[in-house]
């Protein structure tokens, strides 16, 4: 028995009510997981491996893939255990941290997306300019930059959780912690850690949504002014991936959003399973949308199997 519950573990939760087919549930979600992990892993490694593809657009797809494998490998280990070991305990520490990463990864991969923007922004309306404006030097500063913005930004809300005393109920409302669902645990004045996240997600989402919107009607600006149909075809392609990818994102951040705002008559259990889609969809179809709809990652793919099979 823990004698001071505010040192306590906190308690995970999984699908409440539905606690025997926790497996049968686990079964779906950890084939989900192994694809989010191959799928991420092989596009990064065609990147790192194939020279043709050292060039700007492919190190943003990089970190995004590295995004993608953050948010998935730091959520889906409790899940994991909850689902299969029935693991519930969770120390403060590690829960704090964990929620740490799975907001701040959220901000880095809004800020990947929108430097992916800038990219197809360029390429497009200074294709000439491109390689000068677009160096080496400047996508790791702008990597770097997405980076530190969102591991930064989120620490004023995560470092006042360690003082906060927990006297009620220790049982959070996911299998992996957030934010949200700790404070609601907390007896002190959590004014700020109400306001601050809504106020960051909503000007970060919304201004770095915004961008890309706009990046985007100058984009088609520039593309309607080409008197070509095949080149206006085929500038238009270069921005198809990106633009599902964006939309992937930010429909399952926004529904997540609405849910957790307005959702107060909706099954608990539609809260959980639109947690389980925003940070496993995204990351799921993320290298797949690129593997279909681009050549150079499809002739990567394509390489490395035959060279696999000739080896056989």
């Amino acid at each position: 028995m823990w004698l001071n519950i505010s040192s306590a573990p906190f308690l995970l939760t999984g699908f409440p009510g539905l606690e025997e087919a926790h497996p049968w549930i686990s079964i779906p979600v950890f084939a989900v997981y192994t694809f989010v992990i191959l799928g991420n892993g092989i596009l990064l490694f065609l990147i790192w491996d194939d020279h043709s593809l050292h060039e700007p657009m492919y190190y943003f797809l990089a970190m995004l893939a590295t995004t993608d494998l953050g948010v998935t490998m730091t959520t889906m280990p409790t899940v994991l255990g909850v689902l299969w070991l029935d693991h519930r305990e969770i120390g403060q520490e590690i829960c704090f941290s964990q929620a740490y990463f799975i907001h701040s990864l959220a901000l880095v991969e809004s800020g990947v997306l929108l430097a992916m923007a800038y990219d197809q922004f360029i390429a497009i309306r200074n294709p000439l300019r491109y390689s000068f404006i677009l160096t080496n030097t400047k996508v790791v500063k702008i990597g770097v930059g997405a980076l530190l913005r969102g591991c930064v930004a989120i620490v004023p809300p995560i470092v006042p959780l360690h003082w906060f005393t927990y006297c009620r109920s220790h049982v959070l409302s996911h299998a992996f912690c957030l934010h949200q669902d700790v404070i609601k645990l907390a007896c002190a004045d959590i004014t700020f850690n109400r306001i601050y996240p809504v106020v960051l997600v909503s000007f970060a989402v919304f201004l770095d949504s915004l961008t890309i919107l706009f990046s985007y009607i100058l984009i088609l600006k520039t593309v309607t002014g080409i008197a070509s149909g095949q080149e206006r075809n085929k500038a238009l392609n270069t921005c198809v991936s990106h633009i599902y990818c964006v939309l992937v994102f930010y429909v399952t951040v926004i529904g997540l959003s609405l849910i957790h705002r307005f959702g107060k008559y909706v099954p608990h259990v539609v809260h959980i399973a639109m947690s389980y889609v925003h940070f496993l969809f995204p990351p799921l179809m993320n290298p797949i949308i690129y593997s279909i709809k681009t050549k150079q990652i499809q002739h990567g793919i394509l390489r490395m199997l035959s060279l696999r099979k000739s080896k056989v």
